[in-house]
C-alpha cells in the first residue's frame, strides 16, 4: 500500500515542487488549497491574490495528474489568527501571524483535514528538514534548519509539537530555491517562475498600517525623542550581586516618561508602530534617521531614538514567561535554576547569536553574548542546538 499524503498547495513554486517530489518519492499525494482570507472589507487593493493562488494550484495538480480540492478556512483563521493580531497590537504588542498561523492552521485544523482524507502524513512546500531519533526507547522527532539557509524557515515552524512533526513531511527541505525553481521549470509547472508572496501569511498584498487602520481607530498622539544620555541607560550594570539580579537588568525593558525627551512630532496611533521601526513617522530634518525605541499605547506616546546606534534599541537579554515557554523536544528541557547554552533568533532571517537559557521561578531568561537590537514584545525567540531547533517562546 502506497502511503497517502495531502500537500498543501499555496499556488507558489515551493509547494508545488513539493508535491512533486511526493510523488517521485512513491507517495499517493492528493493537493489542497486553503482559503484563509477573503472579508473584502478588510483589504486594500482589488486585486485578490487567493483566486489567482487557487487557479495556479489547481493548475499545478492538473499537471501533476493528482486530486485537488479548495477548503475554506477563512473562520477559523479570523477567529484563531486575525483576532488574535488585533488585540496584540492594541496592546501595543508586536504578534507574529506566520508563527501562529502554522501552529493554529497548517499544522492543526489542515493536518486534521489531511487525516480525515485518510492520510498518513500532511507535507508542505517550508525550508526546513525532519528527522527521527531513539533516546531511551523513545522516538524523538527534530525539525532541523532547511538545506538552504538563505531561506531556512524553521523559525516559522517553533511552535510545533512532537505530534504535529510526528505526522508532517518537509519535501524540498534538501533543496536550495534555485534548485527548486530548475525542477518546476523542468517538468512545466506553471508556477515556476513566480514571485515568493510577501506580505502577511492571509491578506495579501496589503499594508500593515492600512489593515489596521480599518481595525483599531486612529488617534492623534505625541512623537518623543530620548537622548542617548537618558539616565536610564546607565543602569545595564552587569555585574549585580546576585544572578537574579544580573539577569533582570540585562532583559529588564526601559521605560520612558514624556518628561525624558523632547516632543518632535506626532502620529496616529502608538498601536500602529513597532519597535525598530523606521519608516512612517514623517520627521523631518533630523541628521540622522530616527527609529522608534518604544510605544505606550496607554498614553499613546511613541518614543524615538536618533540612529540605528541609539541604545535605546539594545539589550542583552528577554524573558519569556513559564506559560509561554515551548519546547519541541521535550527530553531537553531545563529544570528551575538550569541553564542552556544554545544559538538563538529573534526573528526571521536573523543569523543564530550565542546566548544562554537560565530557568527561574518568574520565567525563562535568554541572555544573548552580543547586544541585540529591536527586541519586541509579542514576537517569538527560539533557541537552537547546531541546526535543530528545540524549543521557543513568546518575547514577554
Amino acid at each position: 500500500m502506497k502511503k497517502r499524503v495531502v500537500v498543501g498547495l499555496s499556488g507558489g513554486v515551493d509547494s508545488s515542487v513539493a508535491a512533486y517530489q511526493l510523488l517521485k518519492e512513491g507517495y499517493e499525494v492528493i493537493g489542497l488549497f486553503m482559503k484563509n482570507w477573503h472579508d473584502e472589507s478588510v483589504t486594500i487593493s482589488d486585486e485578490c491574490p487567493w483566486l489567482d493562488d487557487s487557479n495556479d494550484a489547481m493548475l499545478v495538480a492538473e499537471k501533476l495528474g493528482i486530486p485537488f480540492q479548495t477548503v475554506d478556512l477563512s473562520k477559523e483563521y479570523k477567529e484563531k489568527i486575525v483576532d488574535y493580531m488585533f488585540n496584540e497590537y492594541e496592546m501595543g504588542r508586536t504578534p507574529n501571524p506566520d508563527i501562529l498561523c502554522n501552529r493554529e492552521i497548517k499544522f492543526d485544523v489542515f493536518l486534521k483535514i489531511g487525516l480525515e482524507l485518510g492520510a498518513d502524513f500532511v507535507a508542505t512546500g517550508h525550508y526546513c528538514r525532519k528527522n527521527v531519533i531513539e533516546k531511551n526507547q523513545k522516538k524523538y522527532f527534530q525539525l532541523l534548519s532547511g538545506k538552504d539557509l538563505n531561506k531556512d524557515q524553521s523559525y516559522f515552524l517553533c511552535q510545533l509539537s512532537q505530534n504535529q512533526l510526528s505526522k508532517t513531511l518537509f519535501p524540498i527541505g534538501e533543496l536550495v530555491k534555485s534548485e527548486v525553481r530548475e525542477i518546476a521549470q523542468k517538468e512545466g509547472l506553471i508556477t515556476a517562475n513566480k514571485k515568493d508572496s510577501q506580505g502577511l501569511c492571509f491578506i495579501g498584498k496589503v499594508r500593515l498600517p492600512d489593515f489596521l487602520q480599518q481595525k483599531l481607530k486612529p488617534k492623534i498622539g505625541e512623537i518623543v525623542e530620548i537622548p542617548k544620555t537618558f539616565i536610564g541607560y546607565q543602569n545595564q550594570n552587569t555585574d549585580s550581586s546576585t544572578l537574579q539580579l544580573q539577569l533582570e537588568s540585562k532583559s529588564k525593558k526601559y521605560s520612558y516618561t514624556q518628561q525624558d525627551g523632547k516632543v518632535v512630532g506626532s502620529h496616529q496611533g502608538a498601536h500602529y508602530f513597532t519597535k525598530g521601526q523606521r519608516k512612517g513617522l514623517g520627521v523631518g530634518g533630523t541628521t540622522e534617521p530616527l527609529f522608534v525605541i518604544d510605544t505606550d499605547v496607554n498614553e499613546n506616546i511613541i518614543y524615538v531614538g536618533l540612529g540605528k546606534n541609539h541604545p535605546g534599541l539594545y539589550r542583552y537579554g528577554l524573558l519569556v514567561q513559564l506559560d509561554e515557554i515551548h519546547w519541541i523536544r521535550p527530553d531537553l528541557k531545563i529544570n528551575n535554576g538550569e541553564s542552556l547554552a544554545v544559538m538563538s533568533r529573534i526573528r526571521y532571517r536573523q543569523k543564530l547569536e550565542k546566548a544562554t537559557l537560565y530557568l527561574t521561578g518568574l520565567g525563562l531568561y535568554v541572555i544573548f553574548e552580543n547586544l541585540q537590537s529591536a527586541i519586541t514584545e509579542g514576537q517569538f525567540v527560539a533557541w537552537y542546538i547546531k541546526d535543530e531547533l528545540i524549543g521557543s517562546g513568546v518575547i514577554s
